[in-house]
């Protein structure tokens, strides 16, 4: 599959030592996975899922066009120290859309390099941008080895549209725009993202890639009682999702394919209950087609779910999952961006501590974790620090986590080098 620019290797010693062993603990997601029972589909070894970082890494969105980009993202990774490295890997959320003193704590802190609006604002692009530009005015050295943040917000149109008032269009829901022609979509997309970008927000978590059966709607909580998914045929709902993306690339905003792999067969909302469970997808559903478009338009990040898929890897959420992170979406799909959670402060996952939410994202090969709390994000860098300090392997899946992390944001003007 050709990835347009988004798979260069970008070749760094990082001094990991990478074991095939899984990681030990109490944690029980970072286990051993068994492989895909589908023929075209077997996954490496769990030892293997994620390529060693010492030998090959990642960069998202630097190209092979520009490699003075891929050496920035190396050279900005070597001169941070690990807990900065750590604190790459974490989105937090803005409580009320304001910079809070507890965020400010966790940026000179804990050096937590990105952030998100968690709720709906009628502020405008003005007010708006004055929190988003008091937030880039804290990449510092201390904090941030002077690494700029990304800034994101749930912008997809009708219910789930977080940014309104003076300079925001009301943008209509994903089922509407499913509607217009492919020109349309992607020109009003890159309306929307020239909006977004005047805000000082350069990260937008959508497309909705989730298709919804027909007649599917009324059951399902999480998209289709919304109508956040572009359509019922996964054909219509993939030619939406990749002009979107292509749409808010224009307009320079880093977009987010999401809920891999699909919350179209499920009932419940993650955000509110546990245990949801989707019984139907397999590895080569035709609703994998949305996600694959979007990664072949160059989407450089995708968002895993929270739920469970019993016909892809019954032991472990998605979020948790190497069968699902390292052997479908990395391995089948060759999505080589940056994978990011759902949020690890959902109901989905509260029964779990925040050391074990952390740890099993990133030992499945996770990038980047989107959390609410300051307090929770706390917790989450002190136990990846401690397991790294004890296990190599670990240390290296951080290192290449960051590095992706960093490249995605030297794709998007946020790291300066020479």
């Amino acid at each position: 599959m050709s990835k347009r620019g988004w798979r260069t290797i970008v070749a760094i010693a990082l001094g990991a030592s990478v074991a095939t062993a899984c990681i030990g603990g109490a944690t029980g997601a970072a286990g051993g996975d068994r492989p895909i029972a589908d023929e075209l589909l077997v996954p490496p070894a769990a030892g293997d899922l994620v390529t060693p970082p010492e030998i090959e890494t990642v960069s998202a969105g630097v190209t092979a066009a520009d490699p003075a980009a891929a050496t920035c993202a190396a050279q900005t990774l070597s001169s941070m120290s690990e807990s900065q490295r750590i604190g790459q890997l974490f989105l937090l959320g803005l409580p009320g859309n304001q910079l809070t003193s507890a965020v400010r704590t966790s940026i000179a802190q804990d050096h937590v390099g990105s952030v998100w609006f968690t709720a709906t604002t009628s502020a405008g692009t003005a007010g708006v941008r004055a929190v988003t530009s008091a937030v880039q005015a804290l990449a510092t050295d201390a904090a941030t080895h002077g690494v700029r943040f990304f800034v994101a917000a749930n912008q997809e149109g009708g219910l789930v549209q977080a940014l309104r008032g003076a300079g925001f269009s009301r943008i209509p829901s994903a089922l509407v725009q499913g509607s217009w022609t492919l020109a349309t979509l992607q020109a009003r997309a890159k309306a929307w993202g020239t909006q977004l970008r005047a805000a000082g927000v350069n990260l937008d978590f959508a497309p909705v890639a989730d298709v919804v059966p027909p007649g599917g709607d009324a059951t399902n909580a999480p998209i289709g009682q919304l109508q956040r998914e572009y359509g019922h045929d996964p054909l219509i709902v993939k030619q939406h999702v990749s002009v979107f993306v292509k749409g808010m690339a224009q307009a320079g905003i880093a977009t987010t394919a999401k809920h891999f792999p699909g919350l179209g067969y499920v009932t419940g909302n993650t955000d509110f209950v546990s245990s949801v469970t989707d019984t139907v997808t397999t590895p080569h559903a035709a609703t994998m087609q949305p996600f694959a478009a979007a990664i072949e338009a160059g989407a450089p990040f995708v968002m895993v779910s929270l739920a469970r898929y019993t016909r892809i890897d019954p032991g472990h959420l998605a979020v948790f999952s190497r069968t699902i992170i390292g052997g479908l979406l990395r391995g089948y799909l060759h999505f080589d961006g940056v994978v990011m959670s759902d949020a690890l402060t959902a109901t989905a996952v509260a029964t779990m501590s925040p050391a074990a939410r952390a740890i099993d994202f990133v030992a499945a090969g996770g990038d980047l974790l989107v959390v609410r709390s300051p307090a929770v994000a706390n917790a989450m860098t002190t136990a990846l620090a401690a397991q790294a300090a004890r296990d190599a392997w670990f240390r290296g899946l951080v290192d290449a986590a960051a590095l992706r992390v960093l490249g995605a944001k030297v794709a998007y003007g946020l790291v300066t080098c020479g």
